[in-house]
């Protein structure tokens, strides 16, 4: 199929006719068609269609011209990844640009990731994570089109969507073009949340969105750009190749784990609220092949399920509270319906209550986590889970409202 595609291709350079340019949509579209019914199984909708695989969309608009891709190990089509795909075809790829995690999504949260060359291709990788999180001008001047296909999972602080905002910066400041092709949010079927404090804007919250924005990559890079968010008020030349087929109300079973503690569809539903332990002295299971799916502390008040961390490379090298049995709620056991509709604070402010020296409960990351100084304060002073979500109302009804400016797909 990809050498019927090339000839395509070749007969439009050599012929550069209406006939030629019907063949080269009639292959194209046989193409995007068979890699859909590859890569669609795994929804309860095998109409869906991820904007990486309608290659007769986007495939003419770098014909010719210098792509960057940024790209990790979620960006495929059908069971081929998307660097491979347009390398079949030609097209002339100068560079990878990589987020957290790597190229590959082998790398730990928050480990460093080096530059290096990807050795099945032999093509140059940047690294988007440490102390380059932007692409600089020197990086971007042999480029035309920086192309971003990465899987997100709906919440403020994965560090996907920041790395979209930064390329889409660099391309607006260096006349480059930004094509994004969409895929669903897991998470995109409801909003949530505290907003962010822009006082608190960091890698992990760089948008005034809520924790559970309900947008895909596509919807948001759109508010991004038109909400004039870059740096300078800039806005970039964005195009957004759409997902087929898809509603915010479709359920989407992601084919490939979009980061290494994010293994299966549980801990991507329950990652929105779970997260928030992450600022506290509470294990959510990094150092088990199940992160995101219990919590638990090394006392047995915390409850009946135990789990111990453990170092695994890959996953969680230094996990909190190592080699020690953790005391908790195990969620592969448990009725998760209000967690996985929806975010909740109610094991929060549960496990919270339950420890001992309160003052040493909060680490110094959970304001910058949340994007907000209240949450902790309001914990603290014993507000309700309901409370404290109906102080959000107001900002969130206002950010609705904002949302629907930027919707693609319907609610």
């Amino acid at each position: 199929m990809y050498k019927t595609y090339l000839k395509a291709l070749q007969l439009i350079n050599t012929y550069k006719s209406s006939f030629c340019l019907l063949v080269f949509t009639l292959v194209t579209s046989n193409l995007t068609a068979q890699v859909t019914a590859d890569s669609t199984s795994m929804t309860d909708s095998n109409k869906v269609q991820v904007g990486a695989a309608q290659m007769n969309k986007y495939i003419p608009l770098l014909k010719g011209k210098k792509i960057a891709l940024v790209v990790n190990q979620t960006s495929v089509v059908g069971n081929t990844h998307l660097v491979d795909s347009l390398l079949a075809l030609n097209l002339p790829i100068q560079k990878v640009f990589a987020p957290e995690h790597g190229f590959r999504g082998k790398a730990d949260a928050g480990e460093h990731v080096k530059n290096s060359k990807d050795t099945k291709t032999n093509l140059p990788i940047i690294s988007l994570y440490g102390k380059n999180k932007k692409p600089s001008p020197q990086q971007l001047a042999d480029i035309d089109w920086v192309v971003f296909d990465i899987q997100d999972v709906g919440a403020r602080f994965y560090t996907y969507i920041s790395t979209m905002h930064l390329v889409m910066e660099a391309c607006a400041e260096n006349n480059k073009k930004v094509l994004v092709l969409d895929r669903p949010n897991p998470n995109g079927h409801y909003v949530a949340g505290p907003m962010l404090n822009p006082r608190l804007k960091s890698f992990v919250g760089m948008h005034p969105i809520p924790i559970v924005h309900g947008l895909t990559v596509g919807e948001l890079a759109k508010m991004i750009n038109q909400e004039k968010w870059l740096k300078g008020r800039r806005s970039c030349k964005l195009t957004i190749i759409k997902v087929k087929n898809y509603t915010h109300q479709t359920r989407y079973s992601l084919p490939v784990k979009p980061s290494p503690n994010l293994p299966n569809n549980l801990s991507i539903a329950l990652y929105p609220s779970l997260c928030l332990f992450e600022g506290t002295q509470i294990s959510v299971g990094r150092g088990t092949y199940s992160p995101f799916q219990m919590i638990g502390y090394p006392e047995k008040k915390f409850g009946k399920d135990t789990f111990t961390p453990k170092s695994i490379p890959g996953m969680s090298k230094y996990p909190k509270h190592k080699n020690k049995v953790c005391y908790g709620i195990d969620f592969r056991h448990k009725d998760n319906t209000g967690l996985i509709k929806g975010f909740s604070l109610k094991y929060l402010i549960d496990y919270y209550r339950k420890f001992g020296n309160k003052a040493k409960f909060f680490n110094g990351y959970f304001d910058t986590l949340v994007g907000n100084f209240s949450l902790q304060q309001k914990i603290k002073k014993g507000w309700t889970a309901e409370a404290i979500e109906k102080s959000w109302e107001k900002d969130l009804k206002k950010y609705k409202t904002l949302r629907r400016k930027y919707l693609l797909y319907a609610e």
